[in-house]
């Protein structure tokens, strides 16, 4: 017979355990984040939490608006400081390699027509051209990287400059010797200038302006991220100093007005400055650069129409245009001599306003007219077969072409001169505008920063 198993004396896992005491469920771990927002919308319902939060966002604001002042305006006085000191004498080496050369080649041809035994000041002219054109070349290759299409210039007249010159010294010695093989070399020598050397060097020129105007345009830029910063930052000072006089009826916190003032010297500050420097970067692109860029294209196109006119002797006719009708340097010499009647104009209208750059500029109009009438007897009396008549009225000491030359060129050394002067001082002025800027701006903002933490301060401790 089978009985029932004794509940007392039954295995311990076969008894009856007692229902586990319920236990709350544990929250879900909130991560860094939600606490610091929960920390702060708990802060946020209270007058000292919310304090907290504006001496913070002022704070914040007015270090920003420094920083990014200081940011933008070094920026642009860097950009300023380039124009000064770095692609306006870029520019103006590239010009002046540019004059070196047209003038050389003017030179040795006024040498050939004199004969046999090139007068002395004329060999050392030309001598003096070839020098400092190697010389600025020299100058340009140092500070210009290879890489770029100044680069590239440079190394093609530092490589064609050689060859032009060995071309004179070819027509020189065989002119010595009373050969006409002379007259074939400097036409070769003038084919490698006109269609190789003052290519190049006008390129040069063309692309150092070009970085000079962007250079310009840089540093003129409205920092307008800074000006919007500054805006608000005042806009927020001004919200808290009347959440201030609204809640406690007190006029002023004297920290929030000192970051308030020292916000507004910055705003003002960067506002006057770089209009002022806008303005005479301004100035000395309309009134320097332009009136510089067409003045060296007027002395350039009047050395060419020498270097021509010199050439219509040298070839006496041997040398015609593509449809074979007329004298190739006569034809080049009337072409230059019409373009450099028009930047004088345009020289003219951009001076109208200044006597000394006008003056020279009215000086040589009357150079050239006087030119342009006794090259007119010159050549009438070489179309009439008297070549040493002619020969007197281009190269002769008195009366001559080129002494009407020579006065054409020194009014537009002196125009040029004075110009460089204008541009120099309005860009150093402009540049000088922003100095001080950067600095001056981060120092005021950590001033504001710190007087509108303090200001808060004061108010927290009033709940202290």
């Amino acid at each position: 017979m089978t009985y029932p198993p004794n509940v007392r004396t039954a295995p311990e896992h076969t008894r009856a355990r007692p229902p586990a005491p319920a236990t709350e469920p544990v929250p879900p771990q909130r991560g860094a984040w939600s606490a610091t927002v929960e920390q702060l919308r708990a802060a946020a319902t209270t007058e000292p939490g919310r304090l907290r939060i504006v001496g913070a966002v002022l704070a914040l604001l007015v270090v920003a608006f420094g920083a990014v002042t200081a940011f933008e305006i070094a920026d642009r006085a860097s950009a300023a400081d380039d124009v000064v000191g770095r692609s306006q004498p870029l520019s103006a080496d590239a010009a002046a390699i540019y004059r070196s050369l047209a003038d050389a080649d003017t030179t040795a041809a006024s040498g050939f027509l004199a004969g046999a035994q090139e007068p002395r000041d004329v060999h050392d002219r030309y001598a003096r051209d070839i020098k400092e054109a190697s010389r600025l070349l020299v100058k340009a290759a140092a500070n210009t990287d290879t890489s770029t299409k100044s680069g590239h210039e440079i190394t093609t007249l530092n490589e064609e400059l050689p060859r032009y010159t060995g071309l004179i010294e070819r027509a020189r010695a065989n002119n010595r010797q009373g050969l006409p093989l002379g007259g074939a070399y400097l036409r070769y020598a003038n084919q490698q200038m006109t269609n190789v050397l003052l290519p190049a060097a006008e390129r040069l020129y063309a692309a150092e302006t070009g970085k000079l105007g962007r250079d310009n345009d840089a540093a003129r830029a409205w920092p307008f991220f800074s000006l919007g910063l500054g805006v608000v930052a005042l806009a927020a000072l001004f919200w808290a100093q009347r959440r201030n006089y609204r809640r406690t009826n007190r006029v002023f916190n004297h920290g929030l007005l000192v970051a308030t003032a020292a916000s507004t010297v910055v705003l003002l500050w960067l506002a006057v400055g770089h209009t002022v420097a806008r303005s005479e970067l301004h100035a000395a692109d309309v009134n320097g650069q332009q009136s510089l860029d067409v003045l060296n294209h007027a002395r350039i196109d009047s050395l060419k129409a020498r270097a021509n006119e010199n050439l219509t002797l040298v070839a006496r006719g041997a040398v015609l245009t593509p449809d074979g009708r007329n004298d190739k340097y006569e034809t080049d010499y009337t072409t230059d001599m019409k373009a450099l009647g028009e930047e004088l104009r345009r020289a003219g209208k951009l001076a109208a306003d200044d006597e000394q750059g006008s003056g020279p500029v009215t000086k040589a109009v009357d150079a050239v007219s006087e030119w342009q009438g006794r090259h007119r007897t010159a050549r009438t009396a070489d179309d009439g077969g008297d070549y040493e008549g002619a020969r007197t009225q281009i190269i002769g000491p008195k009366d001559s072409t080129g002494e009407s030359f020579e006065r054409v060129d020194d009014a537009l050394e002196r125009a040029l001169a004075h110009e460089q002067d204008e541009f120099t001082r309005a860009a150093k002025d402009g540049r000088g505008a922003l100095g001080g800027l950067p600095i001056g701006a981060a120092a005021l903002a950590a001033l504001a920063a710190v007087a509108a933490i303090v200001g808060v301060n004061r108010r927290l401790s009033e709940y202290r």
